[in-house]
């Protein structure tokens, strides 16, 4: 699994993230993949027979590991990083950077540091409180083969968390007969 942080690492760190009125992808094919409101995961899942996670990396990191952008909208925080492949069927669909503050991993949001191979999305988005907000998103690809990648910031209990979403090339956000 480490060939994936080698290879989509550096599209996630390098990419230029931008609003999605900007890339006008509302009403594209793709476009409520990307604008997906709540879980992502409960929505691959209806995809495949086999929906599975495969944790790369978990680790906690120091705020000065941050970018800027990152700490404009978590804050100056160290923070716990994972890094997952989401998968269905065995297929890798999507590789996901989430940076958690410390200050988040508080109270009942303790749990989220025992994750595991639970996807992060079926813990948020069963509490109430949860929504998404700074949606940014980014074609990290070329136009005859797009890799496109989403951010945004979770809230559970006004807490923020940060999420960057690649989806990989078999991911059914490319695939017509697989699109809903």
């Amino acid at each position: 699994m480490s060939k994936f942080k080698q290879l989509y690492k550096p599209l996630l760190d390098n990419v230029q993230w931008e609003t999605p009125l900007s890339l006008a992808i509302e009403g594209t094919e793709f476009g409520h993949w990307l604008l997906e409101p709540d879980s992502l995961s409960r929505r691959l899942q209806r995809h495949c027979d086999e929906f599975t996670v495969s944790l790369i990396e978990q680790k906690k990191i120091d705020s000065t590991m941050l970018s800027a952008d990152e700490r404009e909208l978590i804050g100056d925080v160290d923070c716990l990083l994972r890094k997952v492949v989401l998968m269905g069927d065995g297929q890798p669909w999507v590789f996901a950077r989430t940076l958690i503050p410390l200050s988040t991993l508080t109270g009942q949001e303790s749990d989220l540091e025992q994750l595991g191979e639970m996807p992060l999305g079926f813990r948020v988005f069963t509490d109430s409180s949860a929504r998404r907000d700074a949606l940014e998103v980014a074609n990290t690809g070329t136009q005859e083969q797009p890799l496109w990648a989403r951010r945004s910031r979770l809230w559970i209990n006004n807490k923020p968390l940060l999420v960057a979403e690649l989806f990989l090339a078999q991911a059914p956000v490319y695939s017509k007969e697989r699109q809903c």
